[in-house]
C-alpha cells in the first residue's frame, strides 16, 4: 500500500506521538508498504507559544495537496490536530479523499494546563477536527469512551508497542544510578508543566528521585527540588538501563492518553506507580503496578510488585500488533486501495 501520514509532531521532537509514528512506520516499511510522511520540517514554522521547542508549520492546503497528488496514496492518515493536519484535512474534504485521524493527546486538558483555557471550549475544536474522519484511532478504552461521550463515535482501537529488543529484563543497570540510595524512583518523559512532575517530586517516600528527560520546566524544577537527580534525555540501551536500575517508575501525569514509558518500564521488569487516571487504568494490573489518589501510597505499593510479572505484561505490547491495527483502520481511497 501507499500510505500518506500527515503529522504536526515529528523529529526533532521527542514524545509519544513521534515515537509511535516512527515505530509503526518502521514496521510498515519492513512489510513492503510505501510511506509518505508530511511533517513540519518541510515548511516554514514558528515556535509554539509557551513551548518554543515545538514548531508550528505555516503551510497552505494546496501545498499539501500537491504532495499528496504526486504520491498518489491508497490511504491518508492525519495524526494530529495542528496546522499541517488542518491544511491536509481541508484538501481531503475538498477533493473527497476519505481519511482517518488519531487522538494521541488529551488536547483539551493539555491546553487547560498550559494556557488556562477551559477544556470544554477546546472540545468544540476536537469535535470539529475529527468529525469528518472515517475512523478515529485511540489507544485505550478510556479514551474511546471519552470520544464517544463527546459525540465522536467512529472510534477504532490502535494500541502501542515496545521495542522488545531494547527493553527487556536483564539489561545492565545504568552505571550512574547503581550506588544511589534505594528505593530508586524514576520519572521518564517531557519535563513540562502538563506532566505534573511536582506531584512526584513532592513525594515523601525515602530513597532517590531521578528525572530522565528534557523540557521547558527543567531549570525551574532543578532549582526547586535540589534533592532530585536530572539526567537529561536518554535513549535506547541507556534508557533501558535506567528503567532496569529503578525500583519503580513513577507516572504522575493526569493528561496522557497512554504513556509509552509505562510499558517500556514494565518490559524491563520495573513496576509502575500512578494516579488512577486514563492511561494507567488501561495498562496496569494489580501484579504490575499500583494506582492511588495519594501518589506516595501508590509508590510504596508498587515496590512490592513482582518484577517477573511486570516483564511478562510488558512483552504483550508489540509494534507489529500496533501496525496491524493501524492498517485495518485505514480508509480506502476509491479505486486505489489494494488488498493488505
Amino acid at each position: 500500500m501507499r500510505i500518506a501520514i500527515v503529522t504536526d509532531a515529528w523529529e526533532p521532537q521527542v514524545n509519544g506521538v513521534v515515537r509511535t509514528l516512527q515505530a509503526v512506520s518502521g514496521v510498515l516499511r519492513a512489510q513492503g508498504h510505501r510511506l509518505l510522511i508530511i511533517s513540519p520540517d518541510r515548511f516554514r514554522s514558528v515556535p509554539c507559544p509557551t513551548y518554543p521547542e515545538i514548531r508550528l508549520a505555516m503551510v497552505r492546503s494546496r501545498t499539501i495537496g500537491d504532495l499528496l497528488d504526486d504520491f498518489a496514496p491508497d490511504a491518508v492518515h492525519l495524526a494530529t490536530e495542528g496546522p499541517v493536519c488542518v491544511a491536509a484535512r481541508r484538501w481531503c474534504l475538498k477533493h473527497d479523499f476519505p481519511f482517518t485521524t488519531a487522538y494521541h493527546t488529551q488536547f483539551p486538558d493539555y491546553v487547560q494546563a498550559r494556557a488556562g483555557v477551559p477544556a470544554e471550549w477546546v472540545w468544540h475544536y476536537i469535535r470539529w477536527f475529527h468529525a469528518p474522519a472515517q475512523a478515529i484511532l485511540a489507544s485505550t478504552d478510556s479514551i474511546r469512551q471519552a470520544l464517544r461521550a463527546h459525540g465522536l463515535t467512529q472510534v477504532r482501537h490502535w494500541g502501542r508497542g515496545v521495542d522488545l529488543a531494547a527493553f527487556r529484563p536483564g539489561v545492565p543497570h545504568h552505571p550512574a544510578l547503581c550506588d544511589l540510595p534505594r528505593p530508586l524512583q524514576l520519572y521518564v518523559g517531557r519535563v513540562a508543566i502538563e506532566k505534573n512532575i511536582e506531584a512526584f517530586l513532592d513525594s515523601r517516600v525515602r530513597g532517590t528521585q531521578v528525572i530522565v528527560g528534557e523540557g521547558p520546566a527543567r531549570a525551574a524544577l532543578e532549582a526547586r527540588y535540589p534533592q532530585a537527580i536530572f539526567t537529561g534525555a536518554l535513549f535506547g540501551e541507556a534508557l533501558a538501563s535506567a528503567y532496569a536500575a529503578a525500583d519503580v517508575l513513577v507516572f504522575p501525569s493526569r493528561t496522557d492518553t497512554f504513556g509509552l514509558v509505562m510499558i517500556e518500564a514494565l518490559a524491563c521488569g520495573t513496576p509502575v506507580a500512578a494516579f488512577p487516571v486514563t492511561g494507567p487504568i488501561d495498562i496496569l494490573t494489580p501484579a504490575t503496578g499500583a494506582m492511588a489518589d495519594d501518589l506516595d501510597s501508590a509508590i510504596r505499593m508498587a515496590l512490592d510488585c513482582d518484577r517477573a510479572a511486570c516483564a511478562a505484561h510488558g512483552r504483550s505490547f508489540t509494534w507489529e500488533a500496533s501496525a496491524a491495527q493501524f492498517l485495518r483502520a485505514l480508509a480506502p481511497i476509491a479505486g486505489r486501495l489494494r488488498a493488505a
